[in-house]
């Protein structure tokens, strides 16, 4: 994956051969922990939702790189030359191996979590792979003009409807494990910027 700072990424990855990430109400708060923990110190989360078998982060990046000595993390671990730094990448992978660890461990299983790569699509200033994948995802005709700005807000859009299709709800608001109860119903969760969503007409 990269990052540059100060623009929007559609992070993604799902279980290897799809297999459940989830397995109990429990997982999926402690993976909410774990994002608090591992990318609020790099970016502002705009919008999630974490699937039985996949997730789904829109972010704005404020920082690619955090002197580890600087901050308290259960992990100290850093694969960057320098080791009193790490990089946003560095923190997803952390996080992800320690969540991975944690379910295999419950779950008494052997074998990858996770697939092995880790999306992260930028929704700012696109290149030519995002745009392809784009219009795949979104199941976009290649003939349709997209205009740039308007990524964000499909994506945002995305990511709260993916319950919904899923057919795990009837609304956007009544799955738990995602930003749109925040948004659009009473719940106040403290995962997202809302002030930054803002400042890109996201709602």
């Amino acid at each position: 994956m990269h990052f540059e700072t100060g623009h929007l990424y559609h992070i993604y990855n799902r279980g290897n051969n799809s297999q459940k990430i989830f397995y109990n109400r429990e997982n999926y708060l402690f993976f909410l922990r774990k994002l608090r923990l591992y990318v609020i110190p790099y970016a502002d989360i705009l919008a999630w939702v974490l699937m039985p078998n996949h997730f789904h982060l829109m972010v704005y990046v404020n920082t690619i790189d955090i002197d580890t000595e600087s901050i308290t993390l259960s992990e100290t671990l850093s694969i960057n030359k320098d080791p009193k730094l790490r990089s946003f990448n560095d923190s997803i992978g952390i996080m992800l191996r320690t969540y991975a660890r944690a379910i295999q461990k419950q779950e008494k299983m052997n074998g990858s979590l996770f697939q092995e790569h880790t999306k992260a699509s930028c929704l700012t200033n696109p290149n030519e792979n995002d745009f392809n994948w784009f219009y795949e995802e979104y199941e976009f005709q290649n003939n349709y003009v997209l205009n740039k700005q308007d990524y964000p807000t499909i994506c945002f859009g995305y990511i709260h409807e993916n319950p919904v299709k899923s057919y795990l709800c009837n609304s956007i608001v009544g799955w738990e494990f995602s930003s749109a109860p925040d948004y659009f119903a009473k719940r106040k969760g403290k995962l997202i910027n809302k002030e930054k969503a803002k400042e890109y007409s996201l709602y």
